[in-house]
């Protein structure tokens, strides 16, 4: 394993972030950790998501922000400026096309920072700007590429790709083959969501795919938002899909590297009477758990299954609290929140889930299994009730369950359709009551406990290879000087 750098203030990395909340919040839990190694970092992004960036990173010197115009196309509506403001996620293509003509003005800031001989070791930019790849080779600086996944899901959404004609011509029941790759699970075509739009060779969102997906390719190195306790035995696989020499580093759970995280124990009170829902769950300390419940901010539920879930936690019986992402959906039962005042409690705001998923009242989080919030989950020692919805995630909710024995499924396969409030029921009872949620919940401690010596500053895994990425950028720079 490569070994630390020496803190240097003349280092210096550029990161860039999409604009997209689950994409750029491990990125600035990310550029923290860069700065204990002496590193500066200056983020780029737009005006309407610079508050909030600002409000992340405001206690470090180090960090830096510039502010590049979004640019204004007829499709979007004026101030869209982040995926969570698009009204249909089917304006992802036009909102992917647009960040493409921020180039010139992400060019010019490279060339005012190599002008001022500030020039960065590297950028790290998003998966979705592809097109930063020949503007940071243009200036000889090295590009290395951000996911927001992790190392598995990675690796067989990459497979995937590479034979997409063999297996749109497979039959449903059959198991997808993912060659010279050993997996603890199997991969049905039902769990790959991109499939369907596969079947149409002249959508636009396919050819971004391609464009950003070659970029990614030619990169020089990808860093990855897990560590080698959980997804080592994956990192050569995924390196064999970049060009040759570059590097998969692993350095996460990015949201343990701030001081207060890593010091905390795992799931440990914090009071904070501005939160009314963290003052709900202090009260119901030592009631045998409360089960958290979230989806992110990009699925979309009907009206139906919105009422089975709220039926099957009632009928579950569990203490709960629910952050709802509808603006719009209202029970059909409508005395449902009263008969459930003091048992669950109904979230229709912004909530820091991570607070929440350490707190000592919470024992489950039924969860969509995005990569931020599987990370978020077990690094607390949280066990998840998986439900994936969409892209990697039936990916994330197969190694959760099957491959780390640190959660349930609340159905076998695939997404989309409507889940019955029985189903619900069933997967919250066994969860936070039966014997392999009991399981689940030891093994997503001992998870949590690997976690965070993973970002320990003395001998920590990801600690290490996060410095390693650093030496690794500045000899580099002396080998092109």
């Amino acid at each position: 394993m490569t070994g630390l750098v020496l803190p240097s203030p003349s280092a210096h990395v550029v990161v860039f972030p999409h604009m997209a909340q689950g994409h750029a919040l491990p990125l600035l839990d990310i550029c923290k950790a860069l700065t204990s190694l002496g590193v500066k970092v200056t983020i780029i992004t737009t005006p309407k998501n610079a508050p909030l960036i600002l409000s992340k990173v405001l206690n470090y010197s180090e960090i830096s922000l510039r502010t590049i115009q979004f640019p204004r196309v007829p499709e979007l509506s004026e101030g869209c400026e982040n995926t969570a403001d698009l009204p249909s996620m089917a304006l992802l293509v036009p909102f992917l096309k647009a960040t493409e003509s921020m180039r010139p003005a992400f060019e010019c800031v490279l060339r005012e920072m190599s002008e001022a001989k500030s020039r960065p070791l590297c950028v790290i930019s998003d998966f979705f700007l592809g097109w930063t790849l020949d503007v940071c080779r243009s200036f000889r600086i090295p590009r290395i590429v951000f996911h927001g996944m992790g190392v598995l899901s990675m690796v067989i959404m990459k497979v995937v790709n590479e034979n997409v004609p063999s297996i749109l011509a497979m039959p449903d029941s059959d198991p997808i083959k993912l060659p010279k790759l050993s997996i603890p699970f199997i991969v049905n075509k039902c769990d790959i969501t991109i499939l369907e739009r596969c079947k149409d060779p002249n959508d636009p969102f396919l050819s971004i795919l391609a464009a950003i997906g070659e970029a990614d390719a030619n990169s020089e190195g990808v860093i990855i938002n897990s560590f080698e306790e959980l997804e080592g035995d994956y990192i050569a696989a995924l390196e064999k899909f970049y060009c040759q020499g570059a590097r998969a580093w692993c350095i996460g759970p990015a949201l343990l590297y701030d001081q207060n995280q890593i010091e905390r124990p795992v799931r440990s009170k914090q009071a904070d009477p501005s939160q009314s829902y963290i003052e709900w769950l202090d009260e119901r300390v030592g009631s045998g758990g409360v089960m958290y419940v979230s989806f992110g901010t990009q699925a979309h539920l009907s009206d139906m299954q919105m009422d089975n879930i709220a039926h099957g936690l009632q009928m579950a019986g569990h203490l709960f609290i629910w952050a709802v992402k509808s603006a719009t959906w209202v029970s059909s039962d409508k005395g449902w929140e009263d008969r459930l005042k003091g048992r669950g409690l109904i979230l229709h705001k912004w909530v820091d889930q991570r607070r929440i998923l350490s707190h000592p009242a919470v024992g489950g989080f039924l969860s969509h299994c995005g990569w931020n919030s599987v990370l978020e989950s077990l690094s607390m020692g949280v066990p998840i009730l998986a439900w994936p919805m969409g892209a990697e995630q039936p990916f994330n909710a197969k190694l959760v369950v099957t491959g780390l024995k640190a959660g349930v499924m609340v159905r076998e396969s695939g997404v989309g359709g409507t889940i019955a409030s029985e189903v619900i029921r069933d997967g919250v009872k066994e969860l936070m009551g039966g014997e392999r949620g009991r399981q689940a919940r030891d093994r997503a401690r001992e998870i949590g406990r690997l976690a965070r010596q993973a970002v320990e500053k003395k001998g920590g895994s990801s600690y290490k290879n996060l410095g390693g990425l650093i030496k690794f950028l500045k000899e580099r720079v002396k080998e092109t000087a």
